[in-house]
């Protein structure tokens, strides 16, 4: 149960939802703005926010497209996790999302939610930060489409006020060859040790990892080190994993050292398959 009383409403449109905060704000009911739910319910039942007022997004249609516009792979906010790897149209982004929790927790958690969440794991963003993706974001100045990598900066950087409406994906990179590691201590049970994403493109490979720092990301680094072929591989993921853009985790999956031998298993073999396709 979460131990306090909060306002809640269900907008039809973008438009509608925006003033909708404004108005909130103004009233000083600390609105939020809410999709799947899982883990804003997991922080309010904790009294880590008590916000006066929720703005459901799941009626506004944007957050609830999934389909091919163009040269675009167009997927709403509000999509959820068990809906993306059902329709399997990107599909990295569909192993990636089948990966995260249990069947039931996917049936509720959204794409918008999984990115925009404060855990450390995030995995739904790996193949859109491998692929370019761009994000439509609403707010009170209106619209704006821009990069993943301008607004996903370890979590997404939003505005106050501002929610994502849906992320674009270019058809290039549907069909591309790809890998997709989950690795934890103990079977298919609990939070992962490491995920790593990666894709190959005009002969490079490009990685993207969850679990193995406090936050999700890329690193044009490592790749770069991963591809080099002049080097044999045990030496380039020596670089690799010399160039992590924090300290490695530290927890109950495993420890740090525990980690780092598991992250240079999964790199041998995301580079050794990929190499061959």
């Amino acid at each position: 149960m979460i131990p306090f009383d909060f306002e809640y409403y269900k907008p039809s449109s973008v438009q509608q939802a925006v003033e909708l905060f404004q108005y909130l704000q103004k009233q000083g009911k600390n609105p939020i703005y809410y999709a799947g739910g899982t883990e804003i319910i997991t922080w309010a039942r904790t009294n880590a926010i008590q916000p006066g007022a929720v703005i459901d997004l799941k009626a506004i249609p944007e957050c609830n497209a999934m389909d091919m516009r163009k040269d675009q792979l167009v997927i709403g906010a509000c999509v959820t996790l068990s809906a993306l790897s059902e329709a399997n149209a990107f599909p990295l982004l569909s192993e990636s999302a089948q990966g995260v929790a249990d069947q039931t927790a996917r049936n509720k958690i959204t794409l918008g939610g999984n990115i925009c969440g404060k855990i450390h794991y995030r995995e739904a963003v790996l193949p859109l930060l491998l692929a370019n993706s761009h994000m439509v974001i609403a707010g009170i100045h209106g619209r704006r489409e821009v990069s993943i990598h301008h607004v996903f900066l370890q979590q997404m950087r939003l505005e106050n006020g501002e929610f994502l409406v849906k992320t674009l994906t270019n058809r290039a990179y549907l069909s591309l060859p790809y890998v997709h590691y989950k690795k934890r201590q103990i079977g298919n049970v609990g939070y992962p040790l490491v995920t790593l994403a990666a894709l190959k493109i005009d002969n490079q490979i490009r990685t993207a990892y969850s679990g193995v720092c406090a936050f999700p990301f890329r690193s044009v680094e490592i790749d770069r080190s991963l591809n080099d072929s002049s080097l044999p591989l045990t030496a380039r993921i020596a670089q690799a994993v010399g160039k992590l853009p924090a300290p490695l985790l530290q927890n109950t999956e495993g420890s740090a050292s525990y980690r780092e031998f598991v992250l240079k298993q999964t790199m041998a073999d995301a580079v050794y398959l990929l190499q061959r396709r």
